[in-house]
C-alpha cells in the first residue's frame, strides 16, 4: 500500500507542476486532463501527508521516550504514544479505503430503463410507481431528470420508461438499482384480497460521451415511424417515431417522446450509446457480463434483487440482506440509506479482497 502511497505522492507534485506550466495551459484538453487527474488523488495525497506527520510524531516520542526521568511527563509521553498509534491505524484504514480502485463510470450521467416483467397489469403499474420512485429521488438529491422515450398501458400503468438523470454522482449511488425489483401487494382489480407478486426490471447504464462510443453511420438502419400513444391528430399524420438499429449488435432503440425526427433523433442516439458502451465494456470484461445478467435478467420473479411487501409495509435486498420497514417513505424516493448500505457493502467486498501492492 505505502509503495502505492509513495508513487502517488510523487506524481502529484509532477502535476502541481504540470497544471501551471503555461505550455500546457495553451493545450487545454492535455491541461483539462492533468487538472482532473490532480483532483482524483489530492484527498488521498492529503490523507496520506496527515500519515507521515503523525507517524513522525510517534517516531519522535519513541526516540525522547528512553531519555525521559521525569515520571508524569512519561506517563504522558505513553499516552500521546498509544494516541499515535490508534490515529495511525484509523489513518491507515481510510487510506485503504480511499485506494480502492474506483469505478470510472461514478461520476458520469446515467440512463435508466424500467420495464414491466411478470405479472400483467400489475407489473405495469408497480413500473410506474418505481419510475415515480426514482424521479422523487433525483429531486431530492437536485438532480435534473429528462424522459426520452415512455410507453404507458391503458389502465396507467408502464410498458417501459427510459429517461436520463444527470447530476453529481449519480452513477455512483445509483447503479445499485439495477436488477429485478419484485412486489408483493393487492392490486386494486384484486376482489377476494389476495397478495399478487410481480415484477419490474430496472437497468441503470452509464451515459457516455461521443469520444467513448464510435458509432460508424453505415452500422445503423434508421427508420421513420408514425408515433404510438396520446398525442391527437399529430400521431396520426406525422412520422416523428425514430427507430435505430445498429447492425452489429442487433440493438434496437425506439424514440416517440418528441414531436420532432430531429429530437428524437438525438435522443436515441444517447440511449444507443449508452447501450452500447455497456454491450462492448461486457465483452471484455466477464465478469461485469455475468454480474450484469444476474441483476437485470429477464423478469421473471425468481430473478430478484429486492422485495417490496405492502402488506407488511417493508423492503428487504436480497443481496446485502437488509429490512428496512418504511416502505411508504421509500416509495417516496427515501432510499438513502438503502443506497448507503449497498455501497457499504461492495467496498467491504474489496476491501476484503485486499489492496494490490504493486
Amino acid at each position: 500500500m505505502f509503495k502505492k502511497l509513495d508513487k502517488m505522492l510523487e506524481r502529484f507534485d509532477k502535476l502541481n507542476e504540470l497544471v501551471s506550466d503555461s505550455e500546457v495551459i495553451s493545450r487545454i484538453s492535455e491541461w483539462r486532463a492533468y487538472t482532473k487527474e490532480l483532483a482524483d488523488i489530492t484527498e488521498t495525497v492529503e490523507k496520506y501527508t496527515e500519515y507521515k506527520k503523525v507517524l513522525k510524531e510517534e517516531q519522535d516520542i519513541k526516540d525522547s521516550l528512553p531519555l525521559e526521568t521525569d515520571r508524569e511527563m512519561k506517563a504522558l509521553m505513553e499516552d500521546e504514544l498509544l494516541s499515535c498509534k490508534d490515529k495511525l491505524n484509523k489513518i491507515s484504514e481510510e487510506l485503504r479505503i480511499l485506494l480502492l480502485p474506483k469505478d470510472p463510470n461514478d461520476d458520469k450521467n446515467v440512463i435508466m430503463e424500467i420495464r414491466g416483467g411478470a405479472g400483467g397489469e400489475e407489473a405495469s403499474l408497480f413500473a410506474y410507481e418505481l419510475y415515480k420512485l426514482y424521479i422523487r429521488y433525483a429531486e431530492k438529491n437536485r438532480w435534473k431528470t429528462e424522459d426520452i422515450d415512455i410507453s404507458m398501458t391503458e389502465l396507467g400503468g408502464l410498458k417501459e420508461a427510459i429517461f436520463s438523470i444527470s447530476g453529481k454522482s449519480c452513477y455512483a449511488k445509483l447503479k445499485y438499482e439495477s436488477g429485478v425489483h419484485r412486489v408483493q401487494r393487492v392490486p386494486e382489480t384484486e376482489s377476494q384480497g389476495r397478495v399478487h407478486t410481480s415484477t419490474a426490471t430496472v437497468a441503470v447504464l452509464p451515459e457516455v460521451e461521443d469520444v467513448e462510443v464510435n458509432i460508424d453511420e453505415k452500422d445503423l438502419r434508421v427508420d421513420t415511424l408514425r408515433s404510438s400513444g396520446a398525442g391527437g391528430q399529430h400521431v396520426n399524420k406525422t412520422e416523428s417515431c425514430i427507430r435505430l438499429t445498429h447492425i452489429p449488435t442487433g440493438i434496437v432503440v425506439l424514440c416517440q417522446d418528441e414531436r420532432s425526427q430531429t429530437k428524437n433523433r438525438e435522443k436515441a442516439m444517447r440511449v444507443l450509446k449508452s447501450r452500447l458502451y455497456d454491450y462492448y465494456q461486457s465483452q471484455y470484461d466477464k465478469e461485469y457480463s455475468e454480474n450484469r445478467r444476474s441483476q437485470v435478467g429477464t423478469g421473471d420473479r425468481s430473478e430478484r434483487i429486492r422485495t417490496y411487501n405492502f402488506p407488511q409495509g417493508r423492503v428487504t435486498d436480497h443481496r446485502i440482506g437488509l429490512t428496512l420497514h418504511s416502505i411508504d417513505n421509500f416509495m417516496l424516493g427515501d432510499i438513502d440509506e438503502m443506497v448507503e448500505a449497498l455501497a457499504i457493502h461492495d467496498r467491504e467486498l474489496k476491501l476484503s479482497a485486499g489492496i494490490d501492492e504493486e
